[in-house]
Parts: structure tokens; C-alpha cells; sequence
């Protein structure tokens, strides 16, 4: 699955702000449940339209950003 496969910005869909592919899920919820020290499958739970494949992709793809060494 490709990061253009995980998230969509859409200016029609809550104006713009990145969501998880086919829902209206914002991604930043991923990451307050997270911080908030809630499972991941409890957001799963609360938002059934986002797989847990989806989720873990994308959690993947942010570690490996983050990680990458600057200038690459």
C-alpha cells in the first residue's frame, strides 16, 4: 500500500484536512488517541472504517520519516 493509498487530501472533504483513504477520519486522530495513551484498538474500535492495516502503514511510513537522516 502506497502513502497515496493511505491518506487523502480532499478540499471537499473536511476542508482540506489529511484523512485516512475512504473515510472521513482524520489521521491526526491516529496520533491524539496515541498520545493520549489509548490502544491502537481502541481507536480501531471507535473508527471502524480504518483497518488496522491502514493504521499500522501509516504509523510505519511516519517512523521511517522521521528516522530518515536529513538531507536524503
Amino acid at each position: 500500500m502506497k502513502s497515496d493509498e493511505l491518506v487523502t487530501v480532499d478540499p471537499e472533504i473536511l476542508g482540506g484536512t489529511p484523512v485516512f483513504k475512504g473515510t472521513r477520519v482524520p489521521v491526526k486522530t491516529l496520533f491524539e488517541y496515541l498520545e493520549n495513551n489509548y490502544a491502537l484498538e481502541e481507536f480501531l474500535a471507535c473508527f471502524p472504517s480504518v483497518t488496522k492495516e491502514m493504521a499500522c502503514r501509516l504509523l510505519a511510513r511516519s517512523e521511517s520519516a522521521l528516522l530518515m537522516p536529513s538531507g536524503s
